[in-house]
């Protein structure tokens, strides 16, 4: 495994733990109540904490393949989310969640940022550096 592979696991264990972090503080310190589709994307990123340490010990860049798939789809529920909290057209068709709306939203910053938000960005950037990765492992 080359430098850049290491680092290339690094990044997107830093960043899964970062958003792990996150999700935590928000739920646990600030108090804000999860919604099921905070859950869902919290279902795809916990995992890639551990599966990311555990590769970057093992330098098993072979990872990428399952951190890619995680991060996409944990991507596409959390751009989901950030619709139907944005969208006025996605809110009426909003499914209905437990005992706090998916359409709420505790925190705004810039007027468009949001957990769900916060969460795609995370994803995002852990799916492009999988694909990274898996391209270098190719080459």
């Amino acid at each position: 495994m080359n430098k850049r592979q290491e680092n290339l696991l690094l990044f997107i264990w830093a960043v899964a733990l970062i958003a792990a972090l996150g999700s935590l503080y928000y739920s646990e310190i600030k108090g804000y109540i999860p919604c099921t589709m905070c859950w869902y994307q919290r279902i795809f990123m916990y995992p890639i904490v551990l599966i990311g340490i555990i590769a970057l010990v093992q330098k098993n860049a072979k990872i990428a393949v399952t951190t890619a798939a995680f991060s996409l789809i944990g991507g596409c529920i959390a751009l989901y989310h950030y619709g139907i909290q944005k969208l006025p057209a996605l809110q009426e068709s909003a499914p209905a969640c437990g005992g706090v709306s998916c359409t709420g939203q505790y925190v705004n910053y810039l007027g468009f940022i949001t957990i769900p938000f916060l969460a795609f960005v995370a994803f995002a950037f852990i799916f492009i550096a999988s694909l990274v990765l898996l391209k270098d492992t190719k080459e």
